[in-house]
């Protein structure tokens, strides 16, 4: 059964806590995925500034967060960037933010997928089972549709507890090769030696790759509790920690590795490697563990975000209608969610098919899906300045900014305050309200919104001053 609540999007409005939020964009950046993956490559072009090369990514990526939090203060849909951008800069450019995002977030989830597969083989390899990797991708896949087709309230729990244990297991790594070289000072990495301008540079652009998706809270504009508090300080926390955890992963690896027959670009697996040379081989098959399910819960993000773009562009009527529609009783995006599951597994499983191995299926749709977010991430960055200057104009007549509320939007635009129908792009609308004291008529300012498409709508700031 699909339905959709009076003045919403029939999704389960303001359920999700901040934590629950977080949680969304620290899983959809799978924070364990750098340190046993990606940190051996940055290291193999910065050496020993790999610990900067994050420190700088974070800086620029919480930048980068700034201009996103400029729209999630002030709105909050399903849709993510995708509103946002075409709040910026017009339906056009949010029509190819749309597909950005959607390409992005679904081969994200292709390729963390492969490498939940990659770790889960090692692991059945070490028990001496031989699996084929396309039953693994059908069971990662029918387990990710089957928890965000169920409820998004287990979605975060779940991805909570399985990054938050798998970080936590990394940490503990960390911890005993400080305690192994007796101090957390290593001269080397702290002067920076050896390392180059274009080692540091090559470096960056890979240590970047290593946050994408941590703006994927905004999906969840309906369904936060404080949509327009929380999504942006989720933003910012998911960046500032992964990166803190990115600073604290290499700087411990190249200190453990210093010295060894084996340098740490060379290695495939370097905490594992870490947790043998502290003869604690089972730490190491726990990181395997943690890998596994690190990489699954990230694939659970990227539906359940990738979901909510589409459900949102069936709204808007950029796809099917019924991709807008939300479940009855589950209060999902179900048609959307089904739909990003099937592409997961039929790419997969057919680059699979095809002879492409498990690695190699991680880097190729890896690969594809970071730019796809970084022109979002660039488009986010030049229709937040506009934005702000539309505001800006708009202040300068109205003079006021307040919160408008979702079911008076939707009520006010589907009703034909607007005339424009369910056709236009952003179309303007004049409210006058009064004021909560009760004897001052509130002029409400234009409003940007997207089309009216059934029961939809956008919980908003718009701007206005008492007169």
């Amino acid at each position: 059964m699909s339905t959709a609540k009076p003045g919403g999007y029939g999704l389960r409005s303001t359920c999700l806590s901040f934590v629950e939020i977080l949680s969304q964009s620290v899983a959809n950046i799978s924070p364990t995925l750098t340190p046993v993956v990606i940190v051996p490559f940055v290291f193999a072009s910065a050496g020993n500034g790999t610990w900067l090369t994050y420190l700088v990514a974070t800086a620029a990526l919480m930048l980068v967060g700034l201009s996103i939090n400029e729209f999630a203060k002030r709105s909050a849909s399903p849709g993510a960037l995708y509103v946002c951008i075409g709040h910026g800069l017009g339906p056009s450019m949010g029509f190819i933010a749309g597909w950005c995002l959607i390409v992005a977030y679904i081969f994200t989830a292709i390729a963390v997928l492969a490498g939940s597969v990659n770790y889960a083989l090692i692991l059945l390899n070490m028990l001496h089972l031989s699996v084929p990797p396309v039953f693994l991708f059908a069971i990662g896949t029918f387990l990710v549709w089957l928890v965000a087709y169920k409820d998004i309230q287990l979605s975060t729990r779940i991805m909570l507890l399985l990054e938050g244990g798998s970080m936590a297991l990394i940490l503990i790594v960390c911890s005993i090769v400080f305690m192994q070289h007796g101090t957390v000072i290593d001269p080397a990495q702290l002067k920076l030696e050896g390392m180059s301008f274009d080692g540091f540079r090559l470096g960056l652009i890979l240590a970047i790759f290593s946050y994408v998706g941590y703006e994927s809270a905004t999906a969840l504009g309906d369904e936060a509790k404080r949509p327009l508090v929380f999504i942006p300080r989720a933003v910012l926390m998911s960046a500032l920690i992964s990166g803190i955890f990115f600073v604290i992963c290499s700087y411990t690896a190249t200190l453990g590795f210093r010295g060894l027959s084996d340098p740490l670009d060379k290695s495939t697996a370097p905490f594992n490697d870490l947790a043998n040379i502290a003869h604690l081989p089972f730490m190491g098959i726990l990181i395997s563990i943690g890998a596994v399910v690190s990489m699954w819960a990230c694939t659970l993000a990227s539906v359940n975000a990738a979901s909510r773009v589409i459900f949102t562009m069936g709204r808007h009527g950029v796809f099917h209608g019924k991709l807008g529609l939300a479940h009855g009783k589950n209060e999902t995006p179900h048609h959307a969610v089904t739909v990003c599951a099937l592409l997961t597994f039929v790419f997969a499983a057919l680059f699979g098919w095809f002879g492409l191995g498990v690695l190699d299926i991680f880097n190729d749709f890896s690969t594809i899906a970071t730019f796809g977010f970084l022109i979002v991430y660039i488009l986010v960055s030049v229709a937040a300045p506009v934005y702000l200057r539309s505001l800006g104009a708009q202040g300068n007549e109205y003079r006021h900014i307040n919160r408008f509320d979702s079911t008076d939007a939707h009520a006010a635009h589907c009703s034909g305050l607007s005339g424009a129908g369910a056709t236009g792009g952003q179309i303007p609308n004049l409210f006058r309200y009064l004021s909560s004291r009760g004897s001052r008529v509130v002029r409400m300012a234009t409003v940007q919104v997207y089309p009216c498409h059934g029961n939809d709508a956008e919980r908003s700031r718009i701007g206005a001053r008492s007169v």
